[in-house]
């Protein structure tokens, strides 16, 4: 909802004030220069991006028009359910979790916690560590690093959406003057008419370097920069297990290593540590 009521106050703003300052609004339509900017803009993203990055970025674009994915309550759910299988290995053992980790979606455990198990990338993050905990084979330090690289891998997936975007909010504005060069091409092709004339030829040709910046600033580029936004808070959710996990592998009773997850959290999505509680001893 934000993007769109940021677009319209950039249009109203923009081609607003060009009226209020005696400006013709059709002057400014020059849809053969926009074909130029849109078209040339066009092609250079498919040239220069492979196909994965390409699938990437139109996944990645509806989610522009949708809210916040992590809020407080998905933290909060996270924490209840590392929690709870923290809290059963306490109890019962490591292998007593074995068969929520093989089949999380036919987990009653995981069941619980609906929100985290729309999210098929963290649950694989947290059975795989909890798989690799199993076999006993690595100490915190190597999970900890295996961790490190695994959450640099998925952060470096999440910005490709907006590299692409924000490499195409660069171009823009280039090809803006090339549209307006070759307005100007034209332009002087056409010397000897009226000078009424001749000046409807020179502005239709400016409105090319116009319409690069506007779309480049004002569009496309906020895109990339709101797209990346939500790239942050993706990782976030993966630090939040990493420590969690980490803490409880050096001895911290479950509790207290969910309280190491919590300060990891962004102040605006941190619930507090009596809320936190509350929400736990709910769940269990």
């Amino acid at each position: 909802m934000l993007v769109i009521v940021g677009y319209v106050v950039v249009i109203l703003s923009v081609f607003g004030g060009f009226v209020l300052a005696g400006g013709h609004l059709l002057a400014l339509f020059q849809p053969v220069e926009l074909l130029m900017i849109g078209g040339a803009g066009t092609g250079a993203f498919l040239v220069g991006n492979s196909s994965k990055s390409i699938k990437a970025t139109m996944k990645a674009l509806p989610s522009i028009f949708k809210g916040a994915k992590y809020t407080k309550d998905h933290y909060m759910e996270l924490m209840a359910l590392l929690y709870e299988l923290l809290g059963k290995i306490r109890k019962e053992g490591l292998m007593a979790i074995e068969n929520d980790i093989e089949n999380a979606e036919e987990s009653p455990l995981f069941a619980k916690y609906p929100k985290i198990m729309a999210d098929h990338h963290i649950i694989e993050f947290i059975a795989d560590y909890l798989r690799i905990m199993l076999s006993g084979n690595l100490n915190a330090m190597e999970i900890e690093n295996l961790m490190d690289v695994e959450i640099e891998t998925h952060h470096h997936e999440e910005m490709v959406p907006s590299h692409v975007l924000a490499k195409l909010g660069d171009g823009l504005p280039a090809f803006g003057i090339v549209a307006a060069v070759m307005g100007v091409v034209h332009t002087m092709g056409s010397v000897g008419i009226p000078p009424a004339e001749l000046g409807v030829l020179i502005g239709a040709a400016l409105v090319g370097t116009f319409l690069g910046i506007l779309l480049a600033y004002g569009f496309i580029s906020p895109l990339a920069s709101l797209l990346e936004q939500k790239a942050e808070e993706s990782s976030k959710m993966f630090q939040t297990v990493k420590v969690t996990m980490l803490a409880n592998l050096n001895g911290y009773a479950p509790a207290m290593a969910v309280e190491f997850g919590r300060k990891v959290l962004n102040t605006t999505e941190r619930p507090s540590f009596i809320e936190l509680e509350e929400h736990v001893k709910q769940k269990r």
